[in-house]
């Protein structure tokens, strides 16, 4: 959401801390806060005027007209104020229908002053720009400052003069108190702005010789301008509404919110309730909760939620398991019910989803069984058939009742189930499986004829149509938006419309052409990508069965240039570069359609885009959209979901009812609707859940009325803001005379005690006339059609769509069959249509998943079991766990192998190289190369040597006389500089832990026993650091209890103990090459006088 409430205190921090104005703003940052927990102590030391100053005290929990409920204390001692908070603090209250817990109170210092000298100022934003409203007498007894205040409205980008304050607002002030007040409102305004405020009323505002006190403060800022506001609004806390508390479960659910891409929403209405909710969708979480309510479940509604935008599985888990925790905490008399509901998805993989609330449903199946809980699913989408069976086989394997319906069923049929009041089908009708639609069963890869392009109606003569009520005069078709200097076309889509994307989208993208495919389009839909983070290249993609190239320009103006006959954009960039990108497609004629698919974007930079639109005659969808879909023409993006849904919905070819959504997810769930009580979907449109969507409903209704294909409208609306009127204004005035069928949703919320914001940020009445309730009923009254409930819209577009059909209105035609289009490789695969060996097989890792893991140990188990290098190396070389002692050991041969001085081949060629000039990864690679049997690579030739001796039953004699006989070295004997008498202590070190930790030394004895005999004839014939090493590992593999004999003997046979040697001592090369890089060293050149030049003598003569 984006406008959200903040505390009086925080609202006053911001302003004593920027405003800008020339009137004296006294007693700033004088205000204290006090709960339950205050040390009164501390606290009088951190404000010492609390002790010498008369006080004020009330509650800082967003409770409204205060005064007149008796929650403010004036005019009190510091003892007073202790006295007055003893009856109020930790106590209940109840403000209209809401009841809660007193427990923070804001205590500031008392401001003697007259009625004469209070004043009401508000701030307060709407689509065309901001609203000033002053009256010149403020307080508690103000009244209805609608009717009364003088009013000032500035424009978007306009600025407010002191010279406008003073003429417009302040005609009933004082003369001597106007320059301040100017001053002060116009600071305010500024203030207002700058911080991205939505609302900020101060009443009083006390202006008296000493200048100007804010007395009482309500405000609310856009909460999605934190990353341009937060070096100045700091860490922000968003109170609850007063009557509900804040609970840790919302704020961990507001924290994946934030760092995800996705949506996740979580509000609890009441945890002792029996019905609970994990709906996918912001409209679609509306209309749940609506059903609910509707069928007298208000009182146990446990939950608000939502979660959408593709949401990873582990996302989905956190939030199922938030949920499921809550929900199993206190036992409900009759049970419990789960509503995992959703619209049908456009690009959420509903399987993928799915599989994070099935893991969720497994770990808490034991409470779930106790609390005796049953499930009712419902959802379409992306592999939603694959998603339903899981979900079905989960509550099969756990025994918990879970009942699963897809897109065949009504999307709120299974809230009646659910509620008791209507039957569950035994076994519910399923719709055809993805694959059915997808795959070419003619074996013919030519593109078919094309289909049906006119709507229904459109193929009959003239003579044929019952002629529609002629409209009034009113806007022209050709100005089918309201209130916009620039002509907007009647017509945003046709068959050969071009568009550009702004964003390296490809999925989306591909989803288009595929649409554009299927309807018979001559070309691709989509000419060319902008993505200015990379260079100038193409992108692969399919046009039905053959490979296309697409453009993508790191520029928009290239674009632009080099495809005149683009006039839509559709853009995927992020909220933070969406405005910015946006502004600049404007700047280009030839744009006539642009749709913004972010969420999220401030309020304030929106309504800059709608107002430069309307300049330019840009029809803007969005933001927060999915974008929109004209069958058998185009779509944008994501829009009505995979081709499965979109043949599934007949969106392939025109129909004749066109309908505006707010939601995205709930515009497909009107495809799916209107398929099956109509001829189908002639155009539909997703306005945005934002406050201020770029087009209104009004403006497509409009362009609905004058086309001519069009027989029907219908429109979803929902609670918040007041364009539903415009449409009864319409209907009334004979502008609109097409049948429109209406629903708003968000009728749950008049039933709330507490204010709830819904999943999309325009879905909050601020007002009366701004509920579900009242809108639904003026749509009514006006002569639309519109339903008891959302559970019977169906039912009422069939009914108008008959009554069209049986006057001769609509005239339905043949169905066409439509073109295949087939399927891709990686779709066909999550499918489980097809299989393929594939190309690379691993045991050890594993990062697919939300997180990576190490020989099925996910990383964050191997921090927590603290299990070191060692460990992580025992895991991806032995996919063993391996005792704590064997990982230790592990990590001493990588430090005593790490390096050995520069003078050793491996250092000496690091060394070299790095000198040379070459980087890191080749001056290692050149060290690395000259590791084997001599240098550095005996651990393996040891251990194999030495093992196979032992296992035959030779003695050390027998072994080391045989090795003199063969002519060959005893590996891992032998040091250039090491002797008896000068022992190498790496190898000591080793000894002295092996001994102490290992169960069993076999190998290794042996091997100390055949450097007896080496050292008797030789002191330098020691066991060395390579030998010791490989003879030790033997021991460790064979004894430690994690393999077998024969797995011990493979990992020997196959190089791992070399690794060893190879990983530690890259350590070293690397610190080798670093430091000659710090000491600067140039080009080496070996001395001639170290090396003898031995020619032949022929040649030297």
């Amino acid at each position: 959401m984006s406008a959200k409430a903040i505390s009086e205190q925080t609202g006053k921090e911001f302003l004593y801390k920027y405003v800008c104005t020339s009137a004296p703003v006294q007693n700033r940052f004088r205000y204290a806060s006090v709960t339950a927990e205050t040390d009164w102590d501390r606290l009088t030391q951190e404000h010492p005027w609390l002790l010498t100053e008369r006080l004020v005290v009330k509650p800082d929990q967003l409770i409204k007209r205060r005064g007149k409920l008796g929650l403010v204390g004036i005019d009190l001692d510091l003892q007073g104020v202790r006295e007055w908070l003893k009856t109020r603090l930790m106590r209940d209250a109840t403000v209209g229908k809401a009841k809660g817990v007193l427990k923070n109170f804001l205590i500031e210092p008392f401001v003697p002053h007259t009625q004469e000298e209070e004043f009401y100022v508000c701030i307060y934003a709407t689509r065309e720009g901001d609203h000033v409203l002053f009256h010149h007498e403020g307080g508690v007894e103000v009244g209805d400052v609608d009717a009364k205040a003088q009013k000032l409205m500035i424009a978007v980008d306009d600025t407010l003069s002191e010279d406008q304050v003073t003429e417009q607002l302040l005609t009933h002030v004082p003369d001597d108190k106007k320059e301040v007040l100017a001053s002060f409102i116009v600071g305010l305004f500024n203030l207002y702005e700058d911080l991205y405020f939505t609302y900020l009323e101060i009443n009083p505002l006390v202006v008296t010789q000493d200048g100007v006190y804010v007395l009482d403060m309500a405000a609310k800022i856009d909460a999605t301008a934190d990353y341009i506001c937060k070096a100045k609004w700091g860490d922000v806390e968003f109170p609850p509404p007063f009557g509900r508390e804040a609970y840790p479960e919302e704020a961990y659910i507001a924290d994946l919110d934030a760092k995800s891409g996705a949506s996740l929403k979580l509000t609890l209405l009441n945890p002792r309730g029996r019905i609970w909710t994990m709906v996918a969708g912001g409209g679609a979480s509306v209309v749940y909760s609506d059903t609910i309510c509707d069928l007298g479940g208000v009182d146990e509604l446990a939950n608000y939620g939502e979660y959408s935008g593709a949401p990873s599985e582990q996302q989905t888990y956190d939030y199922a398991k938030t949920i499921l925790s809550l929900m199993t905490r206190e036992k409900h008399p009759q049970g419990k019910v789960l509503i995992i509901g959703g619209s049908i998805a456009n690009f959420t993989n509903v399987a993928a989803t799915f599989k994070g609330i099935v893991r969720a449903i497994k770990d808490f199946q034991g409470p779930l069984k106790e609390h005796e809980v049953t499930i009712f699913v419902r959802r379409g989408g992306p592999n939603y058939q694959e998603g339903l069976r899981v979900m079905g086989e989960v509550g099969k394997t756990t025994g918990i009742p879970i009942h699963v319906f897809g897109t065949e069923t009504h999307m709120t049929a299974i809230v009646g189930m659910a509620l008791g009041h209507r039957p569950i089908p035994n076994q519910p009708p399923m719709d055809a499986h993805t694959a059915n639609f997808l795959l070419n069963a003619s074996n013919s890869a030519v593109t078919p004829a094309t289909t049906r392009t006119a709507s229904f109606s459109e193929t009959r003569t003239s003579n044929d149509v019952t002629p529609a009520k002629k409209s009034k005069a009113g806007l022209p078709a050709a100005h089918a938006s309201s209130g916009c200097n620039g002509a907007k076309a009647t017509t945003l889509f046709r068959k050969h419309t071009k568009a550009m994307v702004w964003g390296m989208q490809t999925r989306a993208v591909q989803g288009m052409m595929d649409f554009d495919y299927v309807c018979s389009r001559e070309e691709p839909s989509v000419a060319a990508m902008v993505y200015p983070f990379t260079g100038d290249h193409k992108q692969k993609f399919y046009w039905g069965h053959k490979e296309i190239l697409l453009p993508v320009y790191k520029n928009m103006a290239d674009a632009m240039k080099k495809h005149p006959e683009v006039d839509v954009l559709i853009s995927f960039a992020s909220l933070r570069s969406a405005f910015d990108s946006t502004v600049e497609a404007m700047q280009y004629p030839q744009i006539h359609t642009i749709a913004i698919i972010a969420e999220g974007i401030p309020e304030a930079q929106t309504r800059k885009i709608i107002k430069m639109a309307d300049e330019k005659g840009v029809t803007i969808i969005g933001p927060a959209t999915v974008g929109g879909i004209k069958p058998g023409c185009f779509k944008i993006g994501n829009t009505g979901g995979m081709l499965d849904n979109i043949l599934a919905s007949k969106l392939y070819r025109p129909g004749s009812v066109a309908y505006v959504s707010r939601s995205g997810g709930m515009s497909n769930e009107l495809n799916n609707i209107i398929s099956r009580t109509t001829d189908g979907v002639y155009e539909g449109v997703a306005i945005g859940g934002d406050r201020y969507p770029g087009s209104t409903f009004m403006d497509h209704i409009l362009r609905y009325q004058d086309t001519p294909g069009i027989k029907m409208i219908v429109m979803l609306g929902e609670i918040g803001g007041t364009e539903e009127y415009k449409i009864c204004q319409g209907i009334t005035e004979g502008r609109i005379t097409k049948p429109v069928v209406c629903w708003c949703i968000g009728t749950c919320a008049t039933m709330f005690a507490s204010e709830v914001q819904f999943g999309h940020a325009g879905a909050c009445a601020n007002q009366a006339s701004e509920t579900a309730v009242a809108k639904n009923q003026a749509l009514r009254d006006a002569g639309a059609y519109v339903p008891k409930s959302f559970d019977e819209l169906g039912n009422v577009i069939k009914t108008v769509y008959d009554e069209l059909v049986s006057n001769g209105t609509i005239v339905p035609a043949q169905e066409v069959p439509p073109p295949t289009v087939p399927m891709d490789y990686s779709w066909a695969r999550e499918l489980g249509l097809i299989r393929k060996p594939a190309s690379f097989m691993t045991s050890i890792c594993d990062e697919r998943g939300q997180e990576l893991i190490y020989a099925g140990m996910p990383i964050t188990e191997v921090f927590k079991e603290e299990m070191g290098l060692g460990g992580v190396l025992g895991l991806l070389w032995f996919q063993r766990r391996l005792p704590r002692y064997a990982c230790q050991f592990i990590e001493m041969c990588l430090m005593v192998t790490a390096d050995h001085g520069p003078a050793v081949s491996g250092a000496h060629n690091t060394i070299v190289c790095a000198r040379a000039g070459k980087d890191l990864i080749s001056s290692l690679t050149s060290g690395l190369l000259t590791i084997g049997d001599r240098f550095g690579g005996a651990l393996d030739a040891a251990a194999k040597q030495f093992s196979k001796a032992f296992d035959s039953g030779m003695l050390p004699m027998e072994f080391v006389n045989k090795m003199k006989k063969d002519g060959k070295l005893i590996m891992g004997i032998g040091h250039r500089v090491k002797s008896i008498n000068n022992p190498d202590m790496r190898v000591q070190i080793l000894k002295d832990f092996v001994k102490q930790h290992f169960t069993s030394t076999q190998l290794l004895d042996y091997a100390l026993d055949v450097e007896k005999i080496t050292t008797s004839k030789k002191p330098n014939l020691i066991l060395n650091v390579d030998g010791f090493i490989g003879v030790a590992f033997v021991d460790l593999l064979r004894t430690c209890g994690g393999f077998t004999r024969d797995e011990a003997d493979e990992f020997v046979e196959i190089g791992a103990l070399n690794g060893i040697f190879v990983l530690g001592r890259s350590m070293g090369f690397i610190g080798h090459y670093l430091d000659q890089k710090r000491l600067k060293q140039g080009l080496y050149r070996h001395p001639w006088d170290d090396i003898s030049y031995v020619l032949p003598e022929h040649m030297s003569m």
